[in-house]
């Protein structure tokens, strides 16, 4: 492997676990692991059991597989880029996209599926149909975002004609439908716009913009090979769909960063073509969606210095992973291991070792000026209150957990 590259993948955990220190559990990630059995949550739980309930062990397994998604974003780029240095750049780009970075912190399925489909195409140019019929089964039962890749794969084995190939994905897609579901509800109310503005989040608007571009171009020239299926038929889904319901893209984003390869091959192909004195106007647009995408990461990383900036701290997109961690260890300090609370923070208390019980409650305050300071826990960052709340002790001391 490219030296540039395995010292990229060190700064990038670096990051990561620098990031998930100043990260906690949120509610979501809460119920999710309590809840969910996709193959994802059962792993993360896994480690939770076997090394501890700490913020580093629960986000340990999404960046363990992010770090082998970037492996394989190298590994399947050798395919769609002739010079080793474009390569890299790809691998950059995989990693500072705001979306991929999320899903290397955050506990859900995008990662998860960032992952399996990256070892889909790098399976697929390894072995081709054989890669197919052997990771269906296990895709079925992993989790239930993958139908998918069954729907794209029908639509590619009917363009090409093969039709027991077919028959074998078209099956995965019915069973998957009948199990899971297609996510198709609601009544008909415009959403397109919300998706297109998620999809900019979450790969930047140049970058989204030229990979819509890329997809487009390709299918113009009748250039479309089994990443092409993957990356637009979803895309197609999505924005179809949103005519009719809202719909969480984070889960089919994903399937879109498979064109990356398709783009990075494109790029490589109308740069390196043109003679150095009409390289400029390119080297000018990579420059601007470069800097674009650097920006974005960086303040995705730098999620907390948004505080100071905001009117309210619930604006910021990182409040729902904040506080729970520096008020256990608040309430810790007051000697309080037990609380009753509302649901949502009990929840995410209960991850840092605050059992639920009846001798205090705790109360989040509004209106801090009715009560005693003395009885305040205060979260704050930077002299910015995130959380106040008001604890009253009960003296009924009544464990639950």
């Amino acid at each position: 492997m490219n030296i540039l590259v395995f010292l990229f993948l060190i700064l990038d955990t670096t990051l990561l676990f620098f990031e998930t220190s100043r990260l906690c559990i949120s509610y979501e990630e809460v119920e999710a692991l309590q809840h969910s059995n996709s193959f994802i949550y059962i792993f993360v739980n896994f480690f939770l059991e076997y090394f501890g309930h700490n913020d580093f062990v629960l986000r340990l397994p999404m960046i363990l597989l992010h770090e082998l998604s970037t492996v394989l974003v190298y590994l399947i780029s050798k395919e769609y880029l002739k010079y080793e240095k474009d390569r890299v750049w790809l691998v950059v780009i995989f990693l500072l996209l705001p979306g991929v970075i999320s899903s290397a912190l955050v506990v859900n399925s995008a990662g998860f599926i960032i992952f399996g489909l990256l070892f889909f195409i790098f399976s697929y140019q390894k072995f081709k149909e054989k890669a197919i019929f052997v990771l269906f089964p296990f895709y079925f039962v992993a989790d239930a975002n993958f139908i998918y890749l069954f729907l794209a794969l029908s639509f590619y084995s009917f363009f090409k004609k093969n039709y027991y190939l077919f028959f074998y994905s078209f099956s995965f897609l019915v069973a998957a439908t009948l199990v899971y579901g297609l996510n198709i509800k609601g009544v008909p109310s415009g959403h397109f716009l919300d998706v297109l503005a998620l999809y900019s989040a979450v790969f930047t608007p140049f970058i989204f913009i030229y990979l819509f571009y890329v997809l487009y171009r390709r299918y113009l020239l009748k250039k479309v090979d089994i990443v092409w299926f993957i990356a637009s038929i979803t895309l197609i889904y999505a924005l179809l769909l949103s005519f009719r319901q809202s719909l969480g893209v984070e889960n089919i984003a994903p399937y879109l960063i498979m064109a990356l390869f398709l783009a990075a091959e494109n790029f490589e192909k109308v740069y390196r073509l043109r003679v150095k004195e009409f390289r400029l106007k390119y080297k000018i647009a990579f420059f601007f969606a470069f800097s674009f995408l650097v920006l974005n990461s960086f303040v995705l990383l730098l999620n907390k210095e948004l505080y100071p900036f905001l009117d309210k701290p619930k604006n910021n997109f990182i409040y729902n992973f904040d506080i729970a961690k520096e008020l256990a260890r608040n309430l810790k300090s007051r000697n309080i291991n037990c609380i009753t609370t509302e649901k949502k923070m009990m929840q995410r208390l209960k991850f840092y070792n605050i059992a639920k019980c009846q001798e205090y409650k705790l109360t989040p305050l509004k209106n801090t000026k009715e009560f005693n300071k003395k009885d305040y826990v205060t979260v704050r960052y930077k002299d910015i209150v995130l959380y106040r709340g008001y604890v009253t002790k009960l003296n009924k001391i009544k464990s639950t957990k």
